[in-house]
């Protein structure tokens, strides 16, 4: 892994200092993910741009959840599943379904599961889904612009997804309850 700075607004580069002051007055600290993208300023303003366009998107709190963690466990990414299990959980997602996508497993909710389902295939096809599989999506309840929104949360996920890997970013303590390591088949 490389050595990454956790910066701060008082640490980080001049084009980082303004976002990562706005992600401490929103959050009320500022997430070691964002710390560590703070070295490079077109990045962390990348991820906090995505982040906005990501939650003003039509799918619901829970649902904008379902593509974070369903994205976070087919990359296998430790501080993402950590950290969007805890925002899964204030988004008010029942515990059953956080831990069914902590574990990979399908969801017991149709429509969710349709949606975790086509994200997974999303990332696995890297983009290459099939019309049965976008239909498939759409019959499950969501819209033609739903299928691109679902290609934004793709992209911040895999955003924070690569960086965490490659900073080995720590968990956040605000989030250490929900620790997360991907299962090693035996």
């Amino acid at each position: 892994m490389m050595d990454f700075t956790l910066h701060t607004p008082d640490s980080a580069p001049e084009g980082s200092k303004e976002t990562l002051s706005a992600a401490k007055k929103h959050y009320g600290f500022v997430p070691n993910l964002m710390g560590v993208l703070a070295e490079a300023p077109a990045a962390v303003k990348a991820y906090a741009l995505l982040s906005d366009a990501f939650a003003s998107s039509s799918l619901s709190p829970v649902e904008q959840q379902v593509v974070t963690l369903s994205v976070s466990h087919v990359n296998g990414c430790s501080y993402c599943m950590g950290a969007h299990s805890a925002v899964a959980k204030l988004a008010g997602m029942p515990d059953t379904e956080v831990e069914a996508l902590r574990e990979g497993r399908p969801l017991s909710d149709p429509k969710l599961e349709g949606l975790r389902n086509f994200t997974r295939i999303l990332l696995e096809k890297r983009g290459l889904a099939s019309p049965e599989d976008v239909d498939e999506f759409l019959a499950a309840g969501y819209t033609k612009a739903q299928v691109l929104e679902v290609i934004v949360g793709v992209s911040f996920k895999t955003l924070s997804n690569y960086t965490n890997h490659l900073a080995d970013t720590p968990l956040d303590r605000q989030f250490k309850a929900f620790e997360w390591e991907q299962a090693v088949a035996v």
